[in-house]
């Protein structure tokens, strides 16, 4: 063989060698924040939610007829980010029927996943029977979960409205997504309904259709152009007309229409206010990277605050200040909790608060805490999740379902039988 001859060939295996590591499933490691650049994109319809254990279900969007798809169960990763109007949010905020945005990941570890085990490749399966392929990734494990204006907040997109047809308070948009600076965007559009449940938002004011037609900005019957105007909108999914075999099965309804900035803004700072009062009741979520261990029970815990919280949270830790530390499962519930999370936390000071500077993957907060206590307890352990409360937060009861008690597999792991596999 020739020396080109070598080289084309060896240039040739290492190109179909690296085409195959891309395709290579990708499953995140315990104590690492995974790229979300390897993560599994889809987007479907919240149908169930078990908040407690922070899982639930979604009926995913694909090219099939949407009615027919099973609800699709997924669980979120300890570090998982969620978004509601632009800002935090817990499961239980979100409402039943949401359309949401994914980004996945295989289960870290299959052993002990809240949530039915796929086979690797299941998103390149045909469902069959009009649904298509894609409607059940083995990719159920989440890092982030956000609804449409959060994702196009992020995405740097709005939807241009560009026509409405109107009857009896109801009717459809013509609408597209498109990148909020690139006039030259061309996306498709797409048929959107609406009714007169749809809720319209200007400033910190909701208003209602009739509002619109009194002001001329819509017609009170028939059809107007709208030039493009430029919204977020909040999407979900109802049961269109048809007869199970003709009929608009994939498209969507409008739940949310916020007309302006100020609006979109208002919304964000509202579920802010709301995600900031539950995270100080049940303690910020992190994971323990390091223990140095001292004699009788002492030791100093290297710990990293999860990502995806407002900044005040993060504020709140401050050298010198005391805390707490209770250990906790990977659905975030606290290990203890019967007479309260802080009767079995480790009690100690912050020594030091370090933030991380360049990239933070998604996640993590960039913020680390050094927490010295004289009594460690053995939920504080390298790479497992913990929870913290800084001194000055509140010290409150948590209700039954969000804390274990008692070592008893069910509790600890709560099994994924409640789902089924479809």
């Amino acid at each position: 063989m020739s020396k080109y001859s070598f080289i084309l060939c060896l240039v040739i295996t290492l190109s179909v060698t690296s085409s195959a590591l891309a395709d290579e499933p990708f499953r995140p490691e315990a104590g690492k924040f995974p790229p979300i650049e390897k993560a599994h994109s889809y987007r479907g319809e919240l149908v169930f939610v078990d908040h407690a254990n922070r899982r639930g279900s979604l009926r995913v969007a694909r090219t099939g007829k949407f009615y027919r798809n099973d609800p699709h169960p997924f669980a979120m990763l300890p570090y998982g980010v969620i978004w509601y109007h632009g800002a935090p949010a817990d499961l239980r905020d979100i409402p039943l029927g949401t359309m949401l945005h994914v980004r996945a990941f295989l289960p870290p570890d299959p052993k002990i996943s809240a949530v039915p085990v796929l086979p690797v490749n299941n998103k390149d399966v045909d469902a069959g029977h009009y649904r298509g392929t894609g409607i059940a990734p083995a990719e159920n494990h989440v890092l982030l979960l956000e609804d449409e204006p959060s994702h196009c907040q992020r995405e740097g997109l709005v939807w241009k409205l560009k026509e409405v047809t109107l009857k009896n308070n109801q009717g459809v948009i013509v609408a597209s997504r498109e990148a909020k600076t690139d006039a030259d965007d061309k996306s498709s559009e797409e048929k959107l309904t609406f009714d007169a449940a749809t809720r319209l938002w200007r400033g910190r004011e909701r208003i209602v259709i009739a509002d619109l037609i009194a002001e001329g900005a819509w017609p009170a019957v028939g059809k107007k152009s709208l030039d493009g105007q430029p919204v977020q909108l909040g999407i979900t999914w109802r049961p269109a007309p048809g007869d199970g075999l003709n009929g608009a099965f994939t498209q969507f309804h409008i739940s949310d229409i916020w007309l302006d900035d100020a609006a979109i803004q208002h919304a964000a700072q509202l579920q802010t206010e709301t995600h900031k009062c539950f995270i100080r009741s049940r303690w910020m979520p992190a994971w323990v990277d390091t223990v140095e261990y001292g004699k009788f029970g002492h030791a100093t815990a290297t710990a990293t605050l999860f990502g995806g919280m407002a900044p005040s949270l993060y504020a709140d830790f401050q050298k010198g200040s005391g805390a707490q530390i209770n250990g906790a499962e990977n659905t975030l519930k606290h290990t203890g909790g019967h007479y309260g999370p802080g009767q079995m936390a480790a009690r100690g000071t912050i020594v030091d608060v370090i933030t991380a500077t360049g990239d933070i993957p998604l996640g993590s907060s960039g913020v680390q805490i050094r927490f010295e206590t004289e009594l460690i307890i053995e939920g504080i352990r390298p790479g497992r999740v913990v929870r913290i409360r800084p001194e000055s937060w509140p010290l409150m009861q948590l209700p039954r379902e969000e804390y274990l008690f008692q070592t008893n597999a069910e509790d600890r792991f709560p099994t994924p039988d409640i789902f089924p596999k479809y």
